[in-house]
């Protein structure tokens, strides 16, 4: 059975982290609002934005700057109670490879949030009411419906890092912290890798709906997929 790796503390900063599985020159850590240069470079690289549904684009500093205002001061009401054995939302979303200096550089994001049911278009009522439900639900109930979030900058594409990351993330904070059991994410048609991360997983390919929705003015589809966590395995476990 596979444990969560305890938290741990950059000494100098005093910032939490989460190191990754595979990757330990990776690092996952709380948004910092000097990260607002880096995602406006990364969010304008067409690599990136192309396969994201919610940043605008172009993406400028006055957009980073809001976003991170926002993100820190969620990350640091979710530090806040730590102590809790349940924690409604994971604080640490900003990747960050570790220099041989110990200087890190952001290089993508993971963001796990409630899933808010973007796939239904029509039926305004009913959509606004399992909207409702999802986020009354207590934290830790296990009813709860999850989605995540993620980038990662093209030069470290590849190599395995989102797969660690995803992985490292569920293990260690999503299951064991917030008692997640339900998780339901998206990606563009055509978006290969990223189906692939998650299919690794443990999630599987629901359903494809082509031509769905106006996306920064191209009609784009979206492959939706789903994981239930089984009660006598973890995802990524053998």
């Amino acid at each position: 059975m596979n444990h969560p790796a305890p938290l741990q503390t950059n000494q100098a900063t005093k910032e939490p982290f989460i190191r990754l599985r595979r990757h330990p020159n990776i690092v996952v850590t709380p948004p910092r609002l000097t990260d607002a240069d880096a995602l406006v470079h990364l969010l304008n690289d067409p690599r990136v934005h192309d396969w994201l549904k919610g940043p605008p684009y172009p993406y400028t500093q006055q957009d980073a700057e809001s976003w991170l205002k926002v993100t820190t001061d969620a990350s640091g009401e979710l530090l806040g109670k730590l102590e809790c054995p349940v924690v409604d939302g994971c604080p640490f979303s900003s990747l960050r490879e570790i220099s041989d200096d110990g200087t890190d550089t952001f290089i993508g994001s993971v963001t796990l949030d409630r899933w808010g049911y973007p796939l239904i278009r029509d039926e305004i009522d009913k959509k606004s009411q399992l909207v409702k439900e999802n986020f009354q639900r207590a934290a830790g109930d296990p009813d709860i419906i999850w989605t995540i979030g993620d980038y990662l900058a093209p030069s470290h594409h590849g190599r395995g890092i989102m797969t660690d990351a995803l992985d490292t993330l569920l293990h260690d904070w999503a299951i064991p912290r917030m008692k997640a059991r339900h998780i339901i994410v998206t990606a563009f048609t055509g978006n290969v890798g990223s189906v692939r991360v998650f299919e690794k997983l443990g999630f599987t390919l629901r359903e494809t709906l082509p031509d769905f929705e106006d996306v920064k003015g191209r009609f784009r589809g979206f492959h939706v997929l789903e994981w239930k966590m089984d009660a006598t395995r973890a995802p990524g476990t053998s």
